[in-house]
């Protein structure tokens, strides 16, 4: 190597230390670590007074249509909480064994099917 002078009798690695050895021992990390995006609780509501029973299925459950069961208040509202990173998130309701297509006043994309997804936003 050109440049490097190891002294007679000691070994290129007694030398010249690691860089990961250099830096615990100055009480430093090489490697930052890694923040978990803060996850946040999100509810659903969809409104269907006459639906027998409602569930949630998007991007964030693979778009299982039984895994996420909603639950129904007096007013005939559907609730369901999931925590979601920040992001957005294409997701439907499933409603007696038929996908909900539309809603009005709430943000849709076409998907790979020929239908429309709704979105929702987390900041």
């Amino acid at each position: 190597m050109r440049g490097l002078t190891i002294p007679k009798g000691k070994k290129y690695s007694n030398v010249v230390e690691p860089e990961s050895k250099k830096m615990k021992s100055k009480g430093k990390s090489i490697s930052k670590k890694k923040e978990k995006p803060v996850e946040k609780t999100v509810e659903f509501t969809f409104f269907a007074p006459d639906a027998k029973e409602v569930f949630l299925a998007g991007e964030f459950n693979g778009w299982d249509n039984q895994s996420l069961h909603m639950k129904k208040n007096k007013g005939g509202v559907w609730n369901a909480k999931v925590k979601l990173s920040p992001g957005h998130y294409e997701y439907k309701f499933f409603a007696d064994n038929v996908w909900v297509e539309s809603l009005p006043g709430v943000e849709q994309v076409s998907n790979a099917l020929g239908t429309k997804n709704f979105v929702v936003w987390v900041k």
